[in-house]
């Protein structure tokens, strides 16, 4: 271990401005024990020399250390809910949803093409072991760019226009990413909840990498199990998924228990990299419990008092059988702002395989009759208590782009006026129940696909399917599993789906605005366009539609924009396109979470927005602040 170092270091913000700190002199208690054996170094040893420091939102305070965060989830797959919610990213988005440092000392962009940062002197792994650059470049030379652990070379989002990244190393404490085009999209890739990740516990991943490995060493049995080292190299390296206790993180928990298992228990990370203000080192619990339960009785426990913080797996329709046994179970609910575009939303596919529907689809003159005609006044009423925003699937209120316009746009009821434009396509004919007939002579029934997971989407299709029986249309709901869902629209077997809007509902000039064009196959209203757009023509069909074209012109002219002005600009005209073209059909946003908090927990803001990207849901409000008013040791 190094030597015990000053107890004052200096936190040098992006302005140069610098902020003397000093860190606190007294040990955590639950590393009292340890520290007394050697088993740990003292606290001013364990933190890099320049900690990041935490500024207290509004309403936060100063805490105690100690405590167990007890909280609920569904399937074990969610254990990775320890990584979302610390929260712990090279660059990450602060509660203003602006980017900092945190991992990395400092960070600089030379005309979005060059990103160079600067790691913190001294941060370490969860194990001790220290972080620096070699974590990096093992990660692009040894496992992005080995064809045995990375099939298909790096990550695709690296990638501009074909192009990878020049990736250099020029000390141990600096890392450079080059293209030779603007890359605007790096920053926000590497902040994400389900963030890029750049680099690897590289002490710990060598031993079982044929580069690195010792074959000398391995008797003939230890030989032949080697020859697998690649899939034991894979399985091993989960960073993300939280699921291998042996791996170091530099997240404030880390996991200590192996899948299979019933209860996830995370313990405090002795090495985390950041402090309060008063330079005593985070996180100020020490355990963060995660049991797995029914997801339909999550809410139900969460009311008996069994958990500490919780809005995995509540819904707002919970909200008030909740807040009936706040007093009697000790906890309060909190209703945060979701910022989805929308929360539910109807994608017509324009890249249907059947003739007749991809004509009819592609009509603009349908979408916008099809949206005229929902009534999300009595959607929200009915379903959401009247709380949510009836409109487009669009920015929010808490972006810069919001606009009336943009929200209501061919989203009011009018069911005049959606019938004068289906006329004006020609279906005329009706049936003997009132339904229109379609060009090839068959009643107008629209198959709404689901993945057949959330009954709140069968109910706002039912109020849909009341209202488009008006414009003599018949709905039909068709759920499937979500691999069955998905593979149907990628094939174009499916006329129209349901998922959720867009993910970035608050947007500004900097945020990606891919997702606009069509440039995934994910984006369920031409997922074909959006595949051949990943795979470089290889697969899926090219763009065939002028405004479709358009859109991905303009994502082109954002990614090489000179200015934020100029990227301004372009949002706008894209948010414009949609809002005109109903690619997506938007009905409700803005709908409330409810967050069960225990009254002892503290710092967890009583106002606030839960996304998932940006947000990471808890986590750009800093998990690692909240706090037990009962813990053990005073501030």
């Amino acid at each position: 271990m190094r030597k015990a170092r000053s107890l004052v270091f200096a936190v040098c913000t992006m302005l140069g401005m610098c902020l003397a700190v000093s860190v606190h002199a007294h040990e955590i208690p639950y590393f009292k024990d340890a520290v007394a054996r050697g088993e740990l170094p003292k606290m001013p040893s364990r933190l890099p020399d320049t900690p990041k420091v935490v500024p207290l939102l509004a309403e936060q305070v100063l805490g105690k250390y100690g405590g167990t965060l007890q909280s609920l989830i569904s399937s074990p797959s969610d254990v990775k809910l320890m990584f979302v919610y610390g929260y712990a990213r090279l660059v990450g988005y602060n509660a203003d949803l602006k980017l900092e440092a945190d991992i990395v000392e400092s960070f600089n962009v030379d005309q979005n093409r060059v990103f160079t940062f600067k790691l913190r002197k001294n941060h370490r792994w969860s194990d001790g072991a220290p972080f620096t650059s070699e974590d990096f470049r093992y990660w692009w030379e040894d496992v992005a760019n080995n064809r045995k652990l990375s099939p298909t070379g790096p990550p695709a989002v690296l990638s501009v226009e074909g192009e990878y990244p020049k990736v250099s190393f020029p000390d141990e404490l600096t890392v450079r990413y080059e293209w030779t085009r603007p890359n605007p999209n790096f920053l926000s890739l590497i902040a994400g909840a389900s963030p890029l990740l750049i680099y690897r516990p590289s002490h710990y991943l060598k031993p079982l990498h044929e580069k690195y490995a010792d074959k000398s060493k391995m008797s003939k049995i230890q030989k032949i199990k080697f020859k697998a080292w690649a899939s034991n190299h894979n399985r091993r390296d989960n960073l993300y998924k939280f699921d291998n206790p042996d791996l170091p993180t530099l997240q404030p928990w880390r996991n200590t228990t192996a899948a299979p298992a019933n209860r996830f228990v995370g313990v405090r990370n002795p090495f985390f990299h950041r402090v309060d203000q008063e330079g005593r080192q985070l996180p100020y619990i020490d355990r963060v419990i995660l049991s797995i339960s029914e997801g339909k009785l999550i809410s139900a426990k969460a009311a008996s008092g069994d958990v500490d913080l919780q809005a995995r797996a509540i819904k707002l329709q919970d909200a008030t059988f909740l807040k009936e046994n706040e007093k009697r179970s000790n906890y309060s609910v909190r209703l945060w702002e979701t910022v989805r575009g929308s929360h539910f939303v109807l994608y017509p596919n324009l890249n249907v395989v059947d003739p007749v529907w991809r004509k009819l689809i592609r009509d603009v003159r349908l979408r916008r009759a099809l949206s005229l005609g929902i009534d999300r006044e009595e959607i929200n009423d009915v379903l959401f208590f009247g709380l949510a925003a009836e409109g487009n699937n669009t920015a929010q209120k808490q972006s810069p782009f919001y606009s009336e316009d943009l929200k209501n746009r061919w989203a009011t009821l009018n069911i005049e006026k959606a019938n004068e434009l289906l006329d004006d396509l020609g279906l005329t004919k009706r049936n003997d129940e009132g339904i229109r007939l379609l060009p090839n002579g068959e009643p107008f029934l629209m198959i709404v696909e689901t993945a057949g997971e959330s009954s709140e989407q069968a109910d706002v299709l039912e109020l849909i399917r009341d209202s488009w029986r008006e414009l003599g249309i018949s709905l039909f709901i068709k759920p499937s599993q979500r691999s069955v869902f998905r593979n149907r629209i990628f094939a174009g077997e499916t006329v129209m789906s349901v998922w959720g809007g867009l993910e970035n509902g608050v947007p500004n000039a900097i945020s990606s605005p891919a997702v606009l064009a069509p440039t995934s196959q994910t984006s369920y209203q031409w997922p074909k366009w959006g595949q051949y757009h990943e795979t470089k023509g290889q697969s899926g069909e090219p763009v065939d539609m002028p405004e479709a074209q358009h859109l991905n012109e303009l994502y082109l002219r954002w990614l090489n924009a000179a200015t934020d002005g100029e990227r301004e600009e372009i949002w706008k005209e894209m948010l414009d396109i949609h809002a005109e073209q109903q690619f997506t059909i938007g009905v409700v946003s803005g709908i409330l979470q409810p967050v069960v908090v225990k009254n002892r927990l503290k710092n967890v803001p009583k106002k606030a927005i839960f996304n998932w990207n940006p947000g990471a849901q808890f986590g750009i409000y800093h998990p690692d602040t909240f706090w037990f008013e009962d813990a053990g040791e005073e501030k």
